[in-house]
């Protein structure tokens, strides 16, 4: 069996146990050692597919199909790996699945009920995850905070199991910095450890997330206080580079103290690579202005793995790409003014009517002006309606997503989604190899005229009219295994370049994805 390591966080939520369970799953990868990242999610929802990413935040699609918590691209993009669906817990997943044993006699006889049988159900997961996957340690981050209703059974299962496995238990909390006193308070750090000790689990090592690293009095305090050695107290301060938090974690030994609670060994750490890219990063030789067109502006984690993408790109290439994330209904109304002075652009996917037109508009004055677009699904279908309206003279093409009558409905749902009710894991979802044109402006990006993105959607350019755009300049660049669906289109221009697919989930902070660098790199090449 593997070794343990279960992350809570505590005070409130986002504090960022995502990236700090990511961040010493870096540090340990970095070590040899084979590191299985799980995510506890407190939400009856199966998964995060239904939800409203103002609400929620970006849903990340995995290479399988599984659309999970934004955690999990964290995870793939400091790791360098493909994560799983399983390896996504939800409390409406797990009461699905006892439910059915229910239903299917496993429990005859008994009465059925939170515990042991809900929690059981929790910690065989676990077990089945770590054995198949032949893991060294397994990280499993329980989501919320403590003291929420939502988590207990995963943190009743998180005592059960560590009284059974050998294992180290991570405390995430705040300590705030109280400017009327001129001191860091650690108090609502010593209530947060007395809740955990009320559900009967003690951590071995708290993690404090502040404006400023931990001074002397405040470490000394958590250690006492919260009966912890002083060497697992750790300081992780608020940083303006999110892939700076392993580097400063190793700084703080916090991979070393986790080992050593373990009372394993280890080789010595390794992350030259990393950091070096990290210098690049905060020393950018040039810097850039991108336009990220969409609707979802009201959380600023709605795009986050396009952001990513395009650091990771920047971290390799020495340019810092300055983001803006602008309101396309703000063009329906004003223009595209706001455009004039961005060197590229980008239309993420989304769903619905709101903001079309101004996508449309987005896509002609790149066009038009010839700086470079990248369209990512939903902005590639913006793209193909755009240019049958206004370069082949079909002026009222259309989605049927957006207009169901329409008498040119050039991206329409597709066959097999036609008739499904249920909205939950039922889209086109995961990774799907594209067959590249030889000699396309894709084909030479990639290096390859066979690859492999992940896809989220239910519509697609409608093959119709493929011939039509063809005709007219429009190079449909990358087609499904079959030929029949568009999965890239591009235009002969600096620049102008849509794909059903989300290469942004691909693409690592050491590897980033080809088309985000490339895409960036054509904003620097006047």
């Amino acid at each position: 069996m593997p070794e343990w390591i279960f992350v809570t966080g505590g005070v409130l939520s986002g504090l960022g146990k995502g990236l700090t369970s990511a961040s010493i799953a870096k540090l340990l990868q970095s070590r040899g050692l084979k590191v299985t990242p799980i995510k506890c999610d407190g939400y009856l929802n199966v998964d995060p597919g239904t939800m409203n990413p103002i609400e929620h935040g970006e849903v990340f699609v995995q290479d399988d199909g599984g659309e999970v918590d934004m955690d999990f691209g964290h995870y793939e993009r400091f790791l360098g790996k493909n994560t799983k669906f399983r390896w996504n817990l939800t409390s409406g997943k797990v009461f699905k699945k006892v439910i059915e044993k229910e239903r299917n006699g496993d429990f005859l006889g008994k009465t059925v009920q939170m515990i042991p049988h809900v929690t059981d159900e929790v910690k065989k997961w676990f077990r089945d995850i770590a054995e198949e996957e032949e893991s060294d340690i397994v990280i499993v981050e329980i989501g919320g905070t403590v003291g929420d209703m939502e988590n207990q059974l995963f943190l009743e299962a998180t005592r059960q199991l560590r009284n059974e496995e050998n294992s180290v238990h991570i405390h995430l909390t705040l300590v705030p910095y109280l400017e009327t006193v001129g001191e860091q308070k650690t108090k609502p750090t010593q209530h947060s450890v007395k809740q955990l000790r009320a559900l009967g689990l003690k951590p071995d090592i708290i993690i404090g997330r502040s404006e400023e690293k931990l001074d002397k009095s405040s470490r000394e305090k958590i250690s006492l206080f919260c009966d912890v050695k002083k060497e697992n107290v750790i300081s992780n301060p608020n940083v303006d580079n999110i892939y700076r938090v392993p580097l400063i974690l190793g700084e703080e030994g916090a991979d070393v103290q986790v080992l050593k609670e373990l009372g394993i060994d280890a080789e010595e750490r390794n992350m030259e690579k990393w950091r070096e890219l990290v210098e690049k990063m905060n020393k950018p030789s040039s810097r850039v202005k991108i336009g990220l067109c969409g609707k979802y502006t009201d959380m600023d984690d709605s795009y986050v793995s396009i952001e990513e993408a395009l650091k990771h790109a920047g971290a390799h290439l020495g340019i810092k790409p300055d983001i803006e994330i602008i309101d396309t209904e703000s063009i329906e109304e004003n223009g595209t003014e706001v455009l004039k002075d961005k060197d590229g652009i980008i239309i993420p996917g989304g769903f619905g009517t709101r903001g079309v037109e101004g996508k449309i508009k987005t896509a002609k004055y790149c066009r038009e002006n010839n700086i470079p677009l990248l369209g990512i699904c939903f902005g590639l279908q913006m793209m193909v309606i755009e240019y049958l309206r206004n370069v082949c003279g079909i002026e009222n093409a259309n989605s049927t997503e957006i207009d169901e009558g329409t008498e040119n409905p050039v991206v329409k749902q597709l066959p097999e989604q036609e008739g499904i009710d249920k909205k939950g894991g039922t889209m086109r979802l995961g990774g799907f190899e594209a067959k590249l044109k030889n000699n396309s402006q894709v084909a030479n990006i990639y290096g390859s005229e066979k690859i492999k993105e992940r896809h989220r959607h239910r519509y697609e350019v409608n093959p119709d009219y493929h011939d039509l755009l063809e005709d007219n300049g429009l190079i449909i660049s990358g087609t499904s295994k079959d030929g029949l669906l568009a999965e890239f289109i591009e235009i002969d221009h600096r620049f102008y370049i849509g794909t059903q697919a989300h290469p942004e989930f691909t693409s690592r902070f050491e590897k980033p994805n080809p088309i985000y660098r490339s895409f960036l790199q054509s904003t620097k090449e006047w």
